[in-house]
């Protein structure tokens, strides 16, 4: 059921020892690695395998901007939370953004540990600032600008890729991001592995910038998602034909990725199949 890819530790290793310093905040150990024995969390009927490393994650598709992540500790986060996308037990960590009631929930369940809006969303803000931790889980963000409503004027710092790191695998969540990054969005960054990016082309910014971003962030692993439609997919392969992408089309919106199998080439895993909902 879970989508494998060609192990490269050695190659993975040797890249995280050569990485500047850029890097050093998405490559070093967030936590005290598990020891052998230790006993994985049951995530509501999907079992992570046992990992020394513990630098992995099951990701499921939720629908439009929202995935689930879980960890081998047991830390369940949601991206672009609207109080109603997840399923099973609440998520311990949600982000949001701001750019329609889809992507965020002004009434988020009781009991969510961290509740991160991606906006300036306290009196005297000018932009978001996170940085959590929960067990083996980290998650921060880069603010970044947003699309305005309606014709509108942008919105300066709208927008927050927020990043979750679970251990030393990089998870990035580029939210509604509609312009491509500076140098300083990079630095902050640091190395992602696995990218979730919006492809509808339109509320965003056009598929053509999107790619630019994929190509500046350099991630081993996209997921497509904000998007309506097979077309809209199929054209965002198109436009990304030249980097020679791998490309897999699951049967299940949950996959499970880990550091140790990460894809030498980049590949494009389509969890949201047809339509991003």
């Amino acid at each position: 059921m879970f989508h494998r890819f060609p192990v490269l530790a050695l190659l993975v290793t040797a890249f995280a020892l050569l990485a500047g310093p850029a890097l050093a905040r998405c490559s070093k150990n967030l936590v005290e690695r598990l020891g052998p024995g230790t006993q994985v969390a049951s995530l509501d009927g999907v079992q992570l395998a046992a990992d020394p490393s513990g630098s992995r994650a099951v990701i499921t598709f939720l629908g439009h901007s929202s995935y689930q992540i879980d960890t081998p500790q047991g830390v369940r986060a949601i991206t672009d939370y609207n109080g109603v996308n997840g399923f099973g037990r609440k998520p311990d960590i949600v982000t949001m953004n701001n750019a329609h009631s889809t992507h965020f929930t002004d009434q988020p369940e009781e009991g969510i540990t961290y509740v991160l809006p991606g906006w300036p969303s306290k009196p005297g803000e000018s932009e978001a600032h996170h940085d959590v931790t929960l067990k083996d889980m980290r998650v921060w963000n880069v603010p970044t600008n947003a699309r305005a409503w309606y014709g509108g004027e942008t919105r300066i710092n709208g927008n927050s890729i927020f990043i979750y790191a679970v251990q030393d695998l990089c998870i990035a969540h580029l939210g509604h991001l509609h312009h491509r990054l500076t140098p300083e969005h990079l630095e902050e960054l640091g190395r992602i592995d696995v990218l979730m990016v919006p492809i509808d082309g339109s509320f965003t910014m056009g598929q053509p910038l999107m790619v630019d971003v994929i190509k500046q962030i350099e991630p081993k692993i996209v997921l497509p998602m904000h998007y309506w439609g097979r077309y809209q997919l199929d054209r965002f392969m198109g436009l990304l034909a030249p980097l020679e992408p791998e490309f897999v089309w699951p049967d299940t919106p949950t996959i499970e990725v880990a550091k140790q199998s990460l894809p030498d080439k980049l590949t494009v895993i389509a969890v949201g199949g047809e339509g991003g909902g």
